[in-house]
């Protein structure tokens, strides 16, 4: 509910704060002493875009703030997904700078005017009678059943289901759109895999490979290399095993006078075993190397494709080629494997269409199930608003297509007289006829689910004087459930408010200002009495003025 409100610096309102009850508020005041201010003020809260021109004085800026009690209104979920701060207590300020400029805030976090007409149309219903789109929308209309049939659980189940159907129909279309391009790239994506496959790629093969062709490609130097290595090894007269050995045996002898010779020995004898085993090594390499023009060739083609392939795909190891041999090989397996997975979608497809098919025809049938209700609450509320004839046509049609909530088609058509034709409610009911069709729905709502605060903006114009205390009295019933504003003109619904507040214009120095006060019991019996009979106020009218309050 709308707790408080406070304006500053907006067309004619200088600085405004009022607080609110729950209940039934009445709002009264003389043409043009801005009411449809206060409306439009309130509009900013709600989301409307704001024009620079509503400021009062153009050198300051517009604030508008409305706090609200939303503890039974079960928001959190829309705070969430809006990334605010939920507070039972919540605050909705919007500024309008000198500049043009616009803020709003909840909790004092910015938000857009996306996000705040999301929760303000969560937070006040205002309702005119020149605003009934709302009341011709398929949507609207489907709440109406929807509430009396008890279906928020079952839709909130189906919109779950729909949600995993569409992901799943999207899933399949997004496999149809990749086998389209898949087939005209698996020729060359095979060919690609062919062409690695047939490398015999081995992580590490390169660099043996390498150094296997240089040993090849130039082994009759090495051999030249390794001959002189062991005539250097082994000569008789200058080898360096001949010499190393001499020395060996001299300090052998010498090793017998002092320790410091006998370390010189080992050290020697150390270096001897060394080169003995570097020169059976070179040896032995001497010995196995032999020119091999055949594997050289084996060897100088393997690397040229390996090289090849390195260019072709833009790496530089083959390491590199394996990861693109296995990516390759996954594009081809699953574009073979396509059909099976398209498959196999198409049966999750359907196999959620028959759960879907399951909760859709519940919610029809608890929709079928209360129509008669729905039709017979309306037409019995319509009938003392002075619509005796009023008479509904409502039926729901199950189709084929999964919609947003079901898989209903509905006809919602209206005849305001005996022996009319039913057609939908845009053609068949004037604006005041509308306006009185809206408060039935929203007084039967009004038993079923938890709305919002509304404001009725004078929807009782041209009313006569007993419908309008009908028209009261339907207000004052809901205003047990809700939060409850009416703007009105007629003292017989004026009177049947909790808490009547006065909308007027005054001048202060000179300049025309709107304020808006709570009146108390001797007020509003004045403010009555002049609803009644004029400015000019009667005993009778201050009489009637009493009875009616009393």
């Amino acid at each position: 509910m709308l707790t408080s409100l406070s304006i500053k610096n907006y067309a004619l309102i200088d600085n405004l704060h009022v607080d609110f009850n729950d209940g039934f508020s009445i709002i009264t005041g003389e043409t043009g002493a801005g009411k449809s201010i206060l409306l439009g003020g309130l509009s900013l809260i709600l989301g409307k875009r704001a024009d620079l021109s509503s400021l009062k004085n153009t050198e300051e800026k517009c604030v508008i703030e409305a706090v609200f009690n939303i503890s039974n209104y079960k928001l959190q979920s829309l705070f969430k997904a809006e990334d605010l701060d939920y507070e039972n207590e919540t605050i909705i300020r919007r500024e309008i700078l000198p500049s043009g400029k616009s803020r709003a805030f909840v909790n004092d976090s910015p938000v857009n005017l996306n996000s705040l007409q999301l929760l303000g149309e969560r937070l006040i219903d205002i309702h005119s009678q020149h605003e009934t789109l709302q009341l011709i929308s398929n949507e609207f209309q489907f709440q109406i059943i929807d509430a009396l049939a008890n279906n928020e659980e079952t839709l909130q189940t189906y919109k779950l289901e729909l949600k995993s159907y569409k992901k799943l129909k999207k899933e399949l279309q997004e496999l149809l759109d990749f086998q389209a391009e898949a087939i005209k790239e698996h020729d060359y994506n095979s060919f690609l895999l062919n062409e690695l496959v047939e490398a015999n790629l081995v992580e590490g093969e390169l660099e043996l490979l390498e150094e296997e062709y240089e040993t090849l490609n130039n082994i009759e130097g090495i051999k030249e290399k390794l001959s002189e290595a062991y005539q250097l090894l082994n000569e008789e007269q200058i080898g360096v095993l001949p010499t190393l050995t001499s020395l060996k045996n001299t300090f052998q002898k010498l090793s017998s006078y002092a320790a410091k010779y006998e370390d010189l020995f080992t050290r020697v004898n150390s270096s001897l075993i060394e080169m003995d085993d570097v020169f059976k090594e070179v040896d032995v390499l001497h010995e196995n190397l032999e020119a091999d023009p055949k594997r050289l060739e084996a060897v100088d083609s393997k690397l040229r494709v390996l090289h090849n392939l390195m260019q072709k795909h833009v790496v530089t190891s083959i390491s590199e080629l394996i990861d693109i041999k296995n990516q390759l090989e996954e594009k081809v397996a699953f574009t073979e494997n396509l059909d099976d997975a398209i498959e196999k979608k198409r049966l999750e497809i359907t196999s959620k269409e028959v759960e879907l098919d399951v909760v859709s025809k519940a919610i029809h049938d608890k929709r079928t199930e209360v129509i008669p209700q729905l039709k017979e609450q309306l037409e019995a509320i319509l009938a003392t608003l002075g619509m005796p004839n009023a008479q509904f046509k409502i039926e729901v049609v199950y189709g084929t297509e999964f919609f947003a909530n079901g898989k209903d088609d509905l006809s919602f058509l209206f005849s305001a007289n005996k022996g009319g034709n039913f057609n939908e409610l845009k053609k068949a009911a004037s604006g005041g006829e509308l306006s009185r069709i809206m408060l039935a729905i929203k007084s039967v709502l009004a038993k079923y689910i938890q709305l919002p605060t509304i404001m009725f903006d004078e929807i009782d114009t041209g009313v006569s004087g007993e419908i309008s205390n009908k028209m009261g009295d339907i207000m004052l019933q809901m205003s047990k459930t809700m939060q409850v504003f009416s703007i009105t003109h007629l003292p017989q619904i004026a009177a049947k408010g909790h808490s009547h507040f006065k909308v007027f214009k005054e001048d202060v120095n000179n300049v025309t200002q709107t304020n808006l006060v709570k009146l108390n019991h001797d007020e509003r019996i004045v403010e009555i009495a002049q609803m009644l009979g004029g400015l000019e106020m009667s005993s009778s009218a201050i009489a009637h003025a009493k009875e009616l309050l009393n």
